[in-house]
């Protein structure tokens, strides 16, 4: 149970990092997109980035992975900044109970992804940040928003990992070929798909992935640049879909073990927010039955326990 003591953040980092060593490269990498398979599965990297801007770090977080299904966070903050909540009448908020590229939920429910971290429901919130733009622009402004909340230019997409999605991704467009047959996608379905693999292959290190989430630790403003990103209700919601919905059918026990906002991908990376306190990241590729990093779950676990950071007390 953690004191009254100031914690000693990198002490911590420090430890989880030794305490996981043994067991680096368990988990199964995503080997259905060809990119990805090709990641040691030995790598962990961890970061934790403070409100007042500190940054603790262990293990590989300064090396850029593919932060495949994060991305989803940025680009609902995005597409709720261009549409405000008529986003809810194309996507819904409700946890899935079902794999992340599901397609039987979506004949039930008429064409209406039940989540936006779902690939649906991700492909649909995709199809509104498209609206008025080329898929060239709209790639544009998604990159260009990341590296803002990162405060860092030298973020990039990873082509390679994003040929690889497209070359592979049939089950995504039969899911938004399913959608547009519903009307919940406007756009032409290869374009929305273009941008939608390419926001997938956005590459971070754990230390900018941090970063980049410090806004929904800090109510919707950048705490170290004073910029609004959100209203202090919209960066509620999003940290509360994270908490139901971001980790898939796992969602459930993630917030049970951890107790922290969070969204994954099978990159293997998660990303974490403590609000008010800090935003963390990790990364191992190695994924459990559910799609999330297994050694990444347990690190922030870990973490979360030390901390005393769970939003359920500590």
């Amino acid at each position: 149970m953690p004191g009254t003591e100031p914690l000693d953040l990198q002490a911590i980092v420090d430890d989880i990092h030794r305490e996981l060593a043994p067991r680096l490269g368990e988990g199964k990498v995503a080997d259905y997109i060809p990119q990805l398979a090709r990641i040691d599965p030995k790598r962990f990297g961890m970061a934790v980035v403070t409100v007042d801007g500190q940054v603790f770090q262990a293990g590989d977080a300064g090396l850029p992975f593919s932060i495949q299904s994060i991305s989803k966070v940025f680009t609902l903050t995005l597409a709720l900044g261009k549409h405000g909540e008529n986003i809810w009448k194309r996507v819904g908020r409700e946890p899935s109970g079902s794999a992340f590229n599901s397609i039987v939920q979506l004949e039930h429910e008429h064409g209406i992804p039940r989540n936006p971290f779902i690939n649906a429901g991700a492909i649909a919130v995709t199809d509104r940040v498209l609206a008025g733009h080329t898929p060239r622009e709209a790639i544009g402004e998604i990159v260009r928003f990341v590296r803002y909340l990162a405060n860092d230019e030298d973020i990039l997409i990873d082509a390679e990992v994003a040929r690889s999605e497209e070359a592979t991704g049939y089950r995504n467009f039969a899911l938004a070929n399913f959608m547009r047959a519903f009307g919940t996608i406007d756009h032409p379905v290869d374009h929305v798909l273009g941008v939608y693999f390419h926001q997938c292959a956005l590459a971070m290190t754990c230390i900018q992935l941090a970063r980049a989430g410090l806004y929904l630790a800090a109510s919707g403003s950048d705490p170290l640049t004073g910029h609004s990103v959100v209203s202090r209700q919209r960066a509620r919601r999003i940290n509360a879909l994270m908490l139901t919905c971001g980790h898939y059918d796992g969602s459930g026990d993630f917030a049970f073990r951890v107790g922290l906002p969070g969204k994954s991908g099978v990159g293997g990376g998660i990303l974490c927010v403590a609000p008010g306190k800090a935003a963390i990241a990790v990364w191992s590729p190695g994924l459990n039955q559910n799609g999330n990093s297994l050694l990444g779950s347990l690190a922030l676990e870990m973490l979360a326990n030390r901390t005393g950071w769970s939003v359920f007390g500590a």
